[in-house]
């Protein structure tokens, strides 16, 4: 059926409710008729993540209920239809517009069919729904949110039984069950009540998280200041409850942004990893003299972090330097003599300073894909390795991070945390400054070390059909051999062909990332992203100084400009300068 006969069959049948066909008859321009309706939205291994409204193409509770009803069958078909009752799903939602309509339709849509839900009471984190799962040892669980997008934005993640996001070959499967359903109408949208319970885990996942904390100096804890804001998000009430478990007394809140409210009234991106995110925690900050400022986005897996600086202005620290940090601290305050093969995982975009950090520590490095679904897997295959006596791939978790602002240590849940993160970072903040430095220092400490690494990103939004088609276009001519780098490349890694992971654990997943390597250790990884109609083009370099590093980004960040026109995202059609 061509989008046409979709838009007509949307507008018309009354199976539709009249908001969803009232807004679609007032549609004139063609190009937005044809960007709702010339495919169904993608299930891929994030789950659906799109603009809300009405049509195949976009968030709403047809799309919604369609992806619940496949995985509902699936379900049952994988677990049989008792003990998929029985063990139920559970659902959390975060603080965006109709996350909660969206949450209530999978509840009931699930429960229609036999299935027992555990809907959470009010918005809470994403990995806190991470940890419900494998606390109430659910079959899977689904969260509604777009995370860190715009406010047009919502999303519909599914986890496994283990708390870890569906991984492509999980994907694949619920992807075939929902595939299967051609038709709205079969739906079933009447839930059963008696089958729905109201959950909130909030201090049990708490709980979970103090577990991992590292310093003990309650004096210096307390002397800490900090400014903390949610970004209208989910991370108000859990943030602030494990600070103050921890023993961290001085948290102001920037009120306005503690409000929970889907339009982000405050900020132009509820995003920690835009620099704009952070900037009235920062004037808070300015304003009481504080040490640091944290921010996370709505479903709280990500934080942001800006420090004062000795002369007191505040500076952002980047999700690299973040982890770098992060990797140093709990390996200093860890004793490794209680795991016989300690590991930390990164992904292929992640700077590899925080690896040499552990291996300066003889830990075991792994690198995944991006996403951090790839890390919580990677997490239970460790577990299951232990139970099940697979010494191949019998290793300890001990910290996971990203690039884009997620990390996680301990394993309460399989996905980032921007909670137990919090706590860490303010744990390493209190006792840098209990020796008279900061974390700014702290930094410095480790570029002397190892080398002063420099990271960057380009990303550029492309929206709509053209859009996907231009990315497509792009990574085509870029995976073809047209390259800015002959000159001083080492290798290009094409993630969409077999690529093999660490001994043991067999090929990584086909993905469409490249990565092109220099000679000099320097790398470049151009990816579209899985969740938003971006290209992002990764950047990585090693110096011996800081200016050596700042040299070697600037030339590397040329070299990629003199191929792909950057306004426009095209690539150049004159001759390269191989040619």
């Amino acid at each position: 059926m061509d989008y046409r006969k979709k838009y007509e069959e949307w507008t018309t049948d009354t199976f539709f409710d009249e908001g969803t066909r009232k807004e679609l008859a007032a549609i004139t321009d063609e190009k937005e008729i044809e960007d709702r309706f010339y495919r169904d939205l993608r299930f891929g291994t994030g789950g659906l993540r799109g603009v809300m409204g009405a049509g195949t193409n976009r968030m709403n509770r047809y799309t919604v209920g369609k992806a619940t009803a496949g995985l509902g069958k699936y379900l049952t078909d994988t677990y049989g239809e008792e003990d998929s009752r029985k063990r139920g799903v559970v659902i959390a939602y975060d603080t965006r517009y109709n996350s909660d309509l969206f949450a209530r339709t999978a509840a009931d849509i699930l429960s229609g069919m036999g299935i027992h839900v555990y809907l959470h009471e009010t918005p809470c984190p994403t990995p806190q729904l991470s940890f419900a799962v494998r606390f109430l040892h659910a079959a899977a669980g689904i969260v509604i949110t777009a995370s860190h997008n715009p406010k047009e934005y919502n999303g519909y993640k599914v986890y496994d039984e283990f708390g870890c996001q569906l991984v492509p070959s999980q994907a694949k499967q619920v992807i075939s069950y929902i595939d299967q359903i051609t038709d709205y109408r079969i739906i079933q949208f009447m839930g059963n009540a008696s089958l729905i319970s109201m959950v909130d885990v909030t201090d049990d996942f708490a709980l979970s998280v103090i577990k991992q904390s590292r310093y003990k100096e309650s004096g210096a804890k307390k002397k800490l200041k900090i400014v903390y804001t949610p970004l209208h998000g989910t991370g108000n009430i859990p943030v602030r409850k494990v600070l103050g478990m921890d023993g961290f007394s001085q948290v102001a809140i920037v009120e306005e942004q503690a409000v929970a409210d889907g339009g982000f009234p405050t900020v132009i991106s509820p995003n920690p990893e835009d620099s704009r995110a952070l900037e009235e925690g920062i004037s808070k900050a300015e304003n009481l003299d504080s040490d640091i400022v944290l921010g996370t986005d709505p479903d709280c897996d990500r934080v942001g972090v800006a420090v004062k600086a000795a002369d007191g202005t505040y500076h952002l620290l980047t999700g690299n330097q973040v982890g770098a940090l992060l990797m140093k601290f709990v390996l200093d305050h860890t004793d490794m003599s209680v795991w016989k093969r300690p590991a930390v995982i990164k992904t292929i975009v992640t700077s590899d300073l925080g690896a040499e950090i552990a291996r300066g520590k003889n830990l075991s490095v792994f690198s995944t894909l991006t996403g951090f679904k790839y890390i919580g897997e990677k997490i239970t295959q460790f577990e299951q390795a232990k139970k099940n006596g697979n010494t191949e791939q019998d290793y300890d978790f001990v910290l996971g991070y990203e690039e884009s602002y997620g990390y996680l240590a301990g394993t309460h849940a399989r996905d980032k945390d921007a909670v137990v993160s919090s706590l860490l970072i303010c744990e390493m903040a209190a006792e840098a400054k209990a020796e008279g430095k900061t974390l700014l220092d702290r930094l410095d400490d480790i570029y002397r070390q190892y080398g002063y690494y420099q990271e960057a990103l380009d990303s550029y939004t492309l929206k709509g059909k053209d859009g996907a088609e231009k990315i497509t276009a792009i990574m085509n001519e870029l995976r073809g051999g047209k390259t800015p780098f002959d000159a001083d490349m080492d290798r290009m890694i094409d993630y969409s062909n077999p690529v093999e992971a660490e001994p043991g654990f067999g090929f990584l997943p086909l993905e469409n990332v490249l990565k092109f390597i220099l000679k000099d250790g320097s790398w470049a990884a151009v990816r579209p992203s899985g969740t938003e109609p971006k290209i992002k083009i990764y950047y990585s370099v090693r110096g011996s100084e800081q200016k050596d590093a700042e040299k070697r980004m600037k030339n590397l960040r040329q070299s990629m400009k003199k191929i792909i026109d950057f306004n426009t995202c095209l690539l150049y059609t004159s001759p390269s300068p191989r040619d």
